[in-house]
């Protein structure tokens, strides 16, 4: 099977990119960065396309040449969710060029959506939940998806959309809370500032999150939506005592110094029945 990655250099990129190679996939990769490819444990493992796919000038058809299925992760402006350029500029920037590889032949679309579709609704979130987005990024998100499929009802093709939720490990944006936490420690402070840490989150380890991506690509009979997330609530506390545990480190944690995100409920969880039984199908087969 040979996939095309966007955004292959990016957090959930790199890792799928190395999740697809050990299930023995071709994977071309692209990215706007070369140096930032150089720099990837798989990069002569890959074929790389240093490429900009909003770019108008893109050669989509040459791009997707050969490619049985779409990964498209690629998704600029990261972590700013309530920026307006998500929906202003990323979101007809994005349609277009899905429905270009579409268009091409590809018949196959694996695209990342966001646990922000559901917006402020709190507790056991399913698939079945009407997404509310309530900031620009998961607005942007949840309309690209209608408009796929929309798409796939004029022009027909598999579209899997894996909503993500709260992901950690090497890669991730250095500003998020256990990277935060890694150089507090690393630094040796005395001290790490938090909110009260009483929220209840779906985290998930990355390497985790790309192998259900990788196993809901090969799923190739599967198209609708799916929660990649762990089905595990856990408080932000939790997660923050159970990693200077796992590093061995002692340090006073300021509970209370930010207040609670605004545009996150306290508490909500993936509901990951549809994962596990596409899993489930996988091992049995």
């Amino acid at each position: 099977m040979k996939v095309l990655v966007t955004g292959a250099t990016g957090f959930v990129g790199r890792h799928l990119v190395a999740a697809l190679l050990g299930r023995g996939c071709a994977v071309r990769a692209v990215a706007r960065s070369t140096d930032t490819a150089a720099s990837m444990p798989w990069i002569n493992h890959v074929e790389f396309v240093a490429a900009d796919i909003h770019a108008a000038d893109l050669d989509i058809a040459a791009l997707t040449d050969g490619i049985d299925v779409l990964a498209h992760l690629a998704w600029p402006g990261l972590p700013n969710y309530r920026a307006l350029f998500h929906f202003e500029h990323n979101l007809m920037a994005d349609y277009r060029f899905i429905k270009g590889a579409v268009e091409a032949g590809v018949p196959q679309v694996l695209v990342t959506g966001t646990c922000f579709e559901y917006g402020m609704q709190s507790g056991p979130l399913s698939e079945s939940v009407e997404p509310r987005p309530s900031n620009p990024y998961g607005l942007a998100k949840h309309t690209l998806h209608l408009f796929l499929q929309n798409l796939a009802q004029e022009h027909p093709f598999t579209l899997q959309w894996a909503r993500l939720f709260y992901l950690h490990g090497e890669g991730q944006n250095p500003g998020s809370l256990l990277a935060a936490l890694d150089r507090a420690i690393d630094s040796g402070d005395a001290s790490f500032n938090m909110s009260a840490g009483e929220q209840l989150r779906d985290f998930l380890p990355i390497q985790t999150a790309a192998g259900y991506l990788a196993a809901i690509l090969h799923q190739r009979d599967f198209h609708g939506v799916i929660n990649c997330a762990s089905g595990q609530a856990i408080s932000v506390r939790t997660l923050v005592e159970h990693r200077l545990r796992e590093r061995g480190a002692s340090i006073d944690l300021n509970l209370g110094h930010y207040p609670y995100p605004t545009h996150e409920p306290m508490a909500f969880w993936a509901v990951v029945d549809r994962l596990q039984q596409l899993l489930e199908a996988q091992r049995t087969h």
